[in-house]
């Protein structure tokens, strides 16, 4: 089960893409007329001026399912109420909304981020704490748990700019990596595909601290990017690839157990290389690749373009 966390969607706009998108089926809601999109989102947006100060009052997120993959209604139920308690939303209107439009199921919820008291609830890393919950969950319910990033099965058309920049740094890092031996290798290679690689240095000192990614307008640190490109592990990987040993020591044991397999199976069946290749980029290559994911996006009516492109229908008023 994989957890998306939408930011800065409206209350109207939210309740509009999950109620009337086709096949939408109502399972749970609390505080709120959910029969209908209007009212809940006056509803919704009623509570929230209780406090003004809190700009970002609509929580929106979705749980997907992978394919194939079919809990009941009220396993789905109690999945999404108990994400929410994970997360601090308690006290609070919600709405839980089951989609079958895509071949892997997914709910959408919509919460109010201003409590029944009129108390804000926290949601800083609310994406990454949602990630978290949902792994718990996805263990506790015996779920088929989320394997990692699958550029090819990620909708980039459904993304914001900005996420799509992300996934494009990632992929040139992936692409990159098992050919360097230097940061600076990889920051030259980078900036040929248009991405700036900064650092950042302790005080006035020269030591390095942490390192960043720039592309068009959108920077990202490494670990934003995937946590295996955080300034220290970059720095392993590529002393691992200088002096030609092991790159598995700063892999987690599940990793590691996968490297040594992969180390043994290239031994096998590859013949040695010439002095002057990578001898463990297959390696690399193997860690670093993409493996199947349920993910499935970002819906597109929930992004910016899709926004732009309806008001560019409407026109000017008169």
């Amino acid at each position: 089960m994989v957890s998306n966390v939408f930011p800065g969607h409206s209350f109207y706009h939210a309740g509009r893409y999950v109620s009337k998108k086709p096949g939408a089926e109502l399972l749970d809601y609390v505080g709120v007329r959910g029969y209908d999109y209007k009212l809940m989102a006056e509803d919704f947006i009623t509570q929230s001026e209780l406090r003004p100060s809190k700009q970002k009052a609509c929580f929106h997120a979705a749980l997907s399912f992978y394919p194939g993959e079919k809990p009941t209604d009220e396993t789905m139920t109690q999945i999404a109420r108990e994400y929410l308690e994970g997360l601090g939303i308690v006290n609070t209107q919600y709405v839980i909304v089951k989609h079958t439009d895509k071949a892997h199921l997914h709910l959408h919820i919509l919460a109010n981020m201003v409590d029944n008291d009129g108390k804000a609830i926290k949601d800083g890393w609310i994406g990454l704490r949602g990630k978290k919950v949902a792994q718990q969950l996805t263990r506790k319910y015996k779920l088929i748990p989320a394997k990692g990033k699958n550029l090819d099965l990620t909708h980039l058309e459904a993304m914001s700019q900005s996420e799509v920049n992300r996934y494009k740094i990632y992929q040139a890092i992936v692409d990159s990596l098992p050919n360097c031996r230097s940061l600076q290798d990889l920051e030259l290679r980078l900036m040929a595909q248009g991405i700036h690689t900064l650092y950042k240095y302790k005080g006035q000192t020269q030591e390095l601290q942490g390192i960043s990614f720039r592309i068009g307008q959108d920077r990202f640190k490494g670990s934003q990017i995937d946590r295996k490109f955080s300034l220290g592990n970059l720095q392993k990987a590529l002393a691992a690839m200088r002096q030609n040993r092991d790159i598995t020591a700063w892999l987690s044991p599940k990793e590691r157990k996968k490297a040594l397999l992969i180390k043994s199976a290239t031994r096998q069946s590859t013949a040695p290389e010439p002095t002057h290749q990578v001898q463990l980029s297959p390696l690399i290559q193997a860690l670093l690749k993409p493996v199947e994911s349920e993910g499935g996006g970002v819906p597109y009516e929930l992004t910016d373009a899709y926004r732009r492109k309806k008001k560019k229908k409407k026109g000017p008023s008169l």
